[in-house]
């Protein structure tokens, strides 16, 4: 006998969350698969946050439900938090308090136990010293806050991670170290979810991507499919003049420049044809730039007809 498949560590069904006549989360609906990186995305105000504080039971919803590992996020909320490490948009800390004390406090309420090698190897990574801990939250800088906001989140070794917005105000090199982590984090099989309106680090390190757009889930997908949907730029440039005829290229091509000795076009689908239409000239060098998630989800923002 098969062992049984093990339940999602996040569900999404019908949810939706109006405030008076303004539906902030419409009708949504998605499944996290196990130790995925789930980029969450959308403009500012498309209702990622608002979905988030639902999965923490910080706001109800109107219609639908959310469930992770099976717990209804309402009905069974403290024990479906138990199992998720949550780092806020903008972290609430109390500035009274030391780094030290905060990470204590949440750790405690977290229900977790928190490992000191662990917690120890998270500060490291995010150059958090045992200086900066004693200091009050009042003297940390809003870089300073972030890193606490993600060691906290990930101290306790949650098999869900639900992120918002987790690099805003990191610096480079802070980000980068956030990103391995990630890839860790995936490595060990747990899952992570995580909102963002930063194309390029979603495109870098997230499996499949859910965006939103005022409310409605508008596509989800890997960002491979994704990015497929978007022509490539091919740049061709020859050693002759050539003359610049459009009519003879292949289905697909769409002409973004023609000149005697370089040719600049925009190819979706197979590049072989244009290849082979190519080689019949006096090829000098060919370039292929792959395109960017940005290149398509800017139709969506856009209200544009759907690739």
């Amino acid at each position: 006998m098969e062992p049984p498949a093990p339940r999602s560590p996040l569900v999404i069904e019908h949810l939706t969350k109006r405030y008076g006549r303004l539906t902030a989360v419409d009708d949504l609906g998605l499944a996290v698969a196990p130790g995925e990186i789930f980029g969450f995305l959308g403009l500012n105000g498309a209702g990622k946050t608002t979905t988030i504080r639902v999965l923490l039971d910080l706001l109800r919803p109107n219609a639908g439900r959310a469930r992770i590992f099976g717990l209804d996020c309402q009905r069974q909320g403290r024990a479906a938090r138990a199992h998720l490490g949550y780092q806020p948009g903008e972290p609430g800390f109390y500035d009274d308090m030391t780094g030290a004390e905060t990470l204590d406090l949440l750790g405690r309420l977290g229900r977790r136990p928190v490992e000191p090698a662990r917690q120890r190897r998270l500060l490291d990574r995010f150059e958090l010293s045992a200086a900066h801990l004693r200091r009050r939250l009042r003297e940390f800088s809003t870089g300073m806050k972030r890193k606490l906001a993600i060691v906290q989140a990930f101290q306790g070794g949650a098999p869900l991670l639900v992120l918002d917005e987790p690099t805003e105000g990191l610096d480079p090199l802070m980000q980068e170290a956030f990103y391995d982590l990630l890839v860790e984090t995936r490595r060990s099989g747990r899952t992570v979810f995580m909102s963002s309106h930063v194309l390029s680090e979603v495109e870098r390190v997230c499996d499949r991507i859910g965006l939103l757009r005022a409310g409605r889930l508008a596509l989800v997908s890997t960002v491979g499919d994704v990015k497929r949907l978007a022509p490539r730029r091919v740049h061709a440039r020859f050693d002759a003049d050539v003359a610049p005829d459009a009519t003879g290229l292949p289905a697909g091509c769409s002409v973004v420049g023609l000149e005697p000795r370089a040719w600049t076009l925009d190819v979706e689908g197979p590049l072989g044809p244009l290849l082979h239409r190519l080689t019949r000239l006096p090829l000098a060098d060919l370039q292929v730039e792959e395109p960017h998630l940005e290149d398509v989800l800017v139709r969506y923002y856009r209200n544009e007809e759907t690739p």
